[in-house]
């Protein structure tokens, strides 16, 4: 049996193994240190990804911005900018008048008119219209197709396709033009040989209800429809 001298030198061995209550609390101090020092990185990682992050959204909506600002300048250029080949006139009268009018061009584009307009809901017509009538549907923000007996007939089916789901538009046979097929709005005209020509489409989308449209958004139908 041991004796209790032996007994208390073993317990002091144990006590000197064991960490001290001063020692325990410099190591948790020093973990928990650790852990905050460790939490302050993780938070500047993520602030510095965070901030990478924002400023390539930024640049990007900037950089968008920019290219849609950009894009919109250039349409509107494209649209002020004159179709090659097209003729123009400006400070035509506007008076309804129950007379036949003599026009400086052929077909007309502007100036006095009858007081009713030929219907121009995407009308197309088989025979020749009455200036007058034809005159008052461009005031309204139309565009008249014409052509002659020069055009082809595949071109003249093409283009009545092509008005007759186009509001504001009307098409008619125009004998005397002297091209075979001829483009007018208020003010403006265009000649061509092909329905295939690029500017066709061109002068459709810069005049139908274009910006030279005297009276926009007038009625194009209830009219006159022959």
């Amino acid at each position: 049996m041991a004796s209790a001298s032996s007994r208390n030198s073993n317990a002091s061995k144990g006590n000197k193994n064991k960490p001290s209550s001063k020692a325990k609390a410099d190591a948790r101090r020093a973990r928990i240190e650790e852990q905050r020092r460790a939490e302050r990185a993780r938070e500047r990682r993520n602030r510095i990804i965070t901030i990478v992050a924002s400023t390539a959204i930024l640049a990007g909506l900037v950089g968008g911005g920019w290219y849609l600002v950009d894009s919109a300048n250039q349409k509107e250029q494209g649209k002020a900018a004159p179709i090659s080949g097209e003729k123009t006139w400006s400070k035509l009268s506007r008076n309804h008048v129950t007379t036949t009018v003599k026009y400086p061009m052929t077909p007309p584009v502007g100036g006095n008119h009858a007081p009713v307009w030929q219907d121009c809901n995407g009308n197309v017509y088989t025979q020749p219209l009455q200036n007058e009538n034809a005159v008052h549907s461009l005031e309204h923000g139309a565009v008249w197709v014409t052509y002659n007996t020069k055009a082809a007939d595949a071109d003249v089916k093409a283009l009545a396709a092509k008005v007759k789901k186009t509001p504001y538009t009307l098409m008619s046979p125009y004998p005397s033009e002297s091209a075979p097929i001829t483009l007018n709005a208020w003010g403006h005209q265009l000649k061509v040989n092909k329905a295939s020509d690029p500017r066709v489409d061109e002068f459709l989308s810069k005049y139908v209800q274009g910006k030279q449209t005297p009276e926009p958004g007038a009625a194009c139908t209830g009219g006159k429809s022959s």
